[in-house]
């Protein structure tokens, strides 16, 4: 994080505004819509000034800068194309410990001015730290769209009746309760101007809660797909939102778990080979238990929580305790890794079906039905077996499939560390070693992998294979 993210209180506070063209003139209103006093100094104001909103707090107070001005002052805002004399300003109010924006040039910055959705008392900013305002202005104008102007009256009506929905609700409730309101027709009464309506509603509620305990204790059952955050779904990522704890696995990557809920317990119960750290038996009599203390409970898992993530096991357990729980399917690894690989698992010319297996050993050997697997017409997505890949290989050719039968195994599939080898089933356990794959990988095998080098879209700034290659041309860096 470059910047931390705070909002000023400028009411009745002095700024002071450096420089008098028209994007001065736009910093000015800014600060005014802030509640700000604000002195200029500039030896002309553009005329954008004299339309300024609360021009009576405005002044211009000198025509050149001087360190004078900075007494007590609370804020500066530099609008100015000559570097020196900007950073002539910058310096001398970092001297005083006063906060200073330059406009256009971050380097000289104390703090910068985001992109700003204004619902008043509702606010969000949107920044690229100095380095792209035209793309923050961009994600601005999206979000406009997602957020009705009427928040703010929301907002303002949940804030009427704090005090007494804290009196008449326990500690422990209230997040819930006010969850519920702002998910209930309050919130479209509000949206739709009935503010009469949606008070007596909210009144109706506040009733009912305190009669009637608020018990929201759930298992969210959420696919976070294979890596990527932005292959997530909606659905999805509001729950992560709304939980109160987050049960995750290894395979749930890093910036997705950022996307949970900042307050929330997480609680690691990540799987590697041969390393559970939680037994399965113990996952599920957590989520039971966390379930049964009221609490909200996400269990994140990698890729779609159905296709060898063992979701039908907890939900079992569930059921069987009378455990209320939600299912969210996520993107499954084959379906996103092969996509991002430009390994289309189903073609007209190649392959009229796919199959799903696992490649996880146990006992050194394969529990796996191969004459129905090993078909020259279909798809094998194989999960987890990187550790059995010479085995897996020997296997197929030995009941059916030719050692020329094309396959590629991907390393960290949909994320920017994505790498794709390909070569066939007598090549590809070599490839894999001398690359120095690391879990998880995904392989797949058939003759749709021939499409990768025309189809592979997704190019990642860290090591790509080629489907040609062979072991003598791979590069240094991956030897």
């Amino acid at each position: 994080m470059d910047y931390l993210p705070i909002f000023l209180d400028l009411r009745d506070r002095t700024c002071l505004l450096v420089g008098g063209s028209e994007t001065a003139a736009r910093k000015a209103e800014l600060l005014l819509r802030a509640g700000a006093r604000v002195e200029v100094a500039a030896p002309e104001l553009h005329e954008c000034f004299k339309r300024l909103p609360y021009a009576e707090h405005l002044s211009r107070v000198a025509d050149v800068f001087s360190d004078e001005l900075l007494e007590g002052k609370d804020a500066v805002i530099v609008v100015e194309e000559d570097v020196a004399a900007a950073k002539l300003v910058a310096d001398a109010a970092r001297v005083r410990h006063i906060p200073v924006n330059v406009a256009d040039k971050p380097a000289l910055c104390s703090f910068i001015l985001p992109s700003i959705i204004d619902r008043s008392p509702i606010m969000v900013a949107v920044s690229s730290g100095g380095e792209s305002p035209v793309l923050a202005r961009m994600l601005r104008a999206r979000l406009e769209t997602l957020i009705p102007a009427a928040y703010g009256r929301l907002s303002s009506l949940a804030s009427r009746y704090k005090t007494r929905v804290r009196e008449a609700i326990k500690p422990e409730q209230r997040r819930a309760f006010w969850e519920k309101v702002f998910l209930s027709p309050v919130a479209e009464m509000v949206f739709s101007g009935r503010d009469v309506e949606a008070e007596a509603e909210l009144n109706a509620m506040i009733k009912d809660s305190a009669a009637n305990e608020i018990t929201r204790g759930e298992v969210y059952l959420v696919g976070a797909g294979p890596g990527n955050p932005d292959l997530l779904t909606f659905r999805a990522l509001r729950l992560m939102q709304q939980a109160d704890v987050i049960v995750y696995d290894r395979l749930v990557s890093q910036p997705i778990l950022d996307m949970c809920r900042r307050d929330a317990e997480r609680v690691y119960v990540g799987k590697e080979r041969d390393d559970h750290a939680v037994p399965q038996e113990e996952i599920n009599l957590m989520l039971v238990r966390l379930a049964k203390e009221g609490k909200r409970t996400l269990r994140l898992k990698g890729g779609d929580p159905f296709i060898f993530g063992r979701g039908g096991e907890e939900i079992e357990i569930l059921v069987e305790h009378g455990v209320s729980f939600q299912v969210v399917p996520g993107i499954t690894a084959a379906a996103g890794v092969s996509s991002y690989a430009g390994i289309p698992l189903t073609h007209r010319d190649y392959a009229q079906s796919v199959t799903f297996v696992t490649g996880h050993l146990k006992d050194n050997t394969f529990n796996l039905n191969w004459e129905g697997i090993a078909r020259q017409d279909q798809t094998i997505v194989i999960y987890m077996g990187l550790k059995g890949l010479p085995m897996l290989c020997e296997a197929l050719i030995k009941h059916g499939l030719t050692a020329e039968t094309p396959a590629a195994i991907i390393q960290h599939g949909t994320l920017p560390t994505q790498r794709v080898i390909t070569g066939d089933l007598n090549t590809l356990p070599s490839l894999a070693e001398e690359a120095g794959l690391k879990a998880p990988t995904l392989i797949i095998v058939g003759n749709v992998v021939k499409l990768r080098e025309k189809l592979g879209w997704y190019q990642p700034e860290l090591h790509s294979e080629q489907a040609h290659r062979t072991p003598l041309e791979t590069p240094d860096h991956l030897r």
